[in-house]
């Protein structure tokens, strides 16, 4: 047998294991510190030298437990990514090219940031290929079999076997990476390449759609482009009207305000009201308010520069004496006192529409610290519980993301939108494996090396593998041998298929099934 020295458990278990939780409470300590896999450099907070060097060991039970709370909270952030509208107009885009871009980005964010976090970093890469194969699984069986249980329908074809092939010809590229457990940079970008390949064609089936059907087409826009308001008062509730795909985006933020108490949701709301500037293009004065934008152009750049991997690139010094967050914090005290001493209360200034792109980047910074925190504390769960990666990325990281478009989905379907709930089934976990799985290996490739080594696989990955290729492969043969009609029986099929699935990869992770 040959010695496998880390953190977590090897994913083959013929393999010795000699991981932290195999040595006394004395040596933990000393292990974390010296073994490269147990690093977490890229996070604020070393949850393993927390819970194995700074706190005694009858207090991490309480370790976890606070681990898993702040986890919770952090996630409460993912939902949140603003001025999506405001690009949008300032950008002239057109309904369907703003929704599979910043719109998809706004519903996939979770998954793209904490697949593109777990990518960037060799030990951790199980996690993403856990989350997004543990995320398209559950949101195709589980989520689409309970908007067929809500709200049986007959879905359109065309989109339908469109969004199946694309997802089946991402899922395969996946899975040829990673048997041969390398991928290029020409690989890499061809995971982007496909992505705009698919928004081409997204974009050119709706040019000949609206063609053909002209009338139906108008009368159908304006009938959905509604959004939902359930009274939650919120400064940073938006609602994105732009096309049927952001009623999603409506809910989920509405799902998140009124889900928390007041009292744990201020902590959030003033950091966020502080730090991200809003513009709304369907108020008179675009949300324009002087003294609160002028202090976001100093706040705004300080985020970025501190929160970008964990404040590194802020805490250089140039020529070793001047720290970079200090120039940011003088540049943007700079341009607050230009734009306060050349504007007005009552009027927005020309390049208003700028704040809403500042806005969407630091948004997107915050996800992403979000996201490198949640992917560190599962990490740490993983060690303690002797739990691989590939496990918690489909469990509780799949379902953190998947969570807030579940409920989304199934409100949507209920509202007498279920079509529009199973097309954001499939067109987003599109794009959250190809943007999350090309921008996270590039990050690698420019850290490291050229070309991404992964691990080698487990059964437990080939078993994720196959359960989604054929969760596919089903609705692709199953769904048009029933007229494309989804109603309860192929609910509750889904269902029935995610739950059996659930079990091979718990019997699979511990050693009940084995090669």
């Amino acid at each position: 047998n040959m010695q496998h020295i880390e953190c977590q458990p090897p994913l083959n278990f013929i393999e010795e294991e000699l991981n932290v939780m195999n040595l006394s409470a004395v040596d933990r300590c000393a292990f974390v510190k010296t073994t490269p896999d147990c690093s977490m450099e890229d996070s604020f907070i070393n949850y393993l030298k927390m819970t194995f060097c700074l706190l005694p060991p009858d207090l991490t039970p309480l370790t976890i437990t606070l681990c898993v709370s702040v986890c919770i909270y952090v996630f409460s952030i993912f939902s949140f990514c603003p001025n999506l509208s405001a690009i949008s107009s300032t950008l002239r885009l057109t309904h369907n090219v703003a929704g599979v871009t910043f719109l998809a980005l706004g519903n996939g964010a979770p998954d793209v940031f904490s697949a593109t976090v777990a990518f960037s970093r060799p030990h951790t890469a199980g996690l993403a290929i856990g989350a997004l194969f543990g995320a398209g699984i559950f949101v195709t069986t589980v989520v689409a079999g309970a908007v067929s249980l809500v709200k049986p329908f007959t879905v359109a074809s065309r989109p339908f076997l469109r969004d199946v092939i694309f997802y089946m010809a991402a899922v395969f590229w996946t899975v040829v990476i990673l048997y041969r457990g390398t991928i290029s940079l020409g690989e890499t970008l061809g995971y982007l390449g496909l992505y705009v390949v698919y928004v081409i064609t997204v974009i050119a089936s709706a040019y000949i759609y609206s063609h053909q059907k002209h009338s139906a087409t108008r009368s159908s826009i304006q009938s959905s482009t509604h959004c939902y308001d359930r009274g939650c008062k919120q400064s940073q509730t938006l609602c994105f009207c732009l096309d049927r795909r952001s009623i999603n985006v409506c809910l989920n933020v509405w799902l998140l305000s009124c889900s928390f108490s007041p009292v744990h949701q201020m902590p959030l709301e003033v950091l966020l009201l502080l730090t991200v500037p809003v513009v709304d293009p369907d108020k008179e004065d675009r949300n324009w308010r002087r003294p609160l934008n002028c202090l976001h152009l100093t706040t705004a750049p300080l985020v970025c520069v501190l929160t970008f991997r964990s404040g590194e690139y802020g805490m250089y010094r140039i020529e070793d004496q001047f720290p970079v967050w200090a120039l940011t914090l003088l540049f943007g005290l700079f341009l607050s006192a230009i734009v306060f001493l050349t504007t007005t209360n009552n009027h927005p200034p020309p390049y208003h529409s700028l704040f809403s792109l500042l806005g969407f980047v630091v948004s997107a910074i915050w996800i992403s610290a979000a996201a490198l925190e949640v992917v560190s504390i599962l990490h740490m769960l993983g060690v303690v519980f002797s739990l691989s990666n590939n496990l918690l990325g489909l469990t509780l990281l799949a379902w953190g993301n998947s969570i807030g478009d579940s409920f989304s989905d199934v409100t949507i379907a209920r509202q007498g939108y279920p079509q529009m709930a199973i097309s954001a089934c499939f067109g987003g976990i599109i794009f959250n494996m190809l943007i999350g799985v090309g921008i996270g290996c590039l990050m690698q490739m420019f850290n490291n090396e050229p070309v991404v080594t992964f691990e080698p696989a487990g059964l437990l990955t080939w078993v994720l593998a196959g359960s989604l290729g054929l969760s596919l492969a089903l609705s692709f043969i199953q769904v048009p041998l029933r007229c494309f009609h989804m109603g309860r029986s192929y609910g509750i099929f889904l269902l029935l298929f995610y739950t059996v699935f659930l079990l091979v990869a718990l019997l699979t992770e511990f050693g009940f099934i084995h090669t």
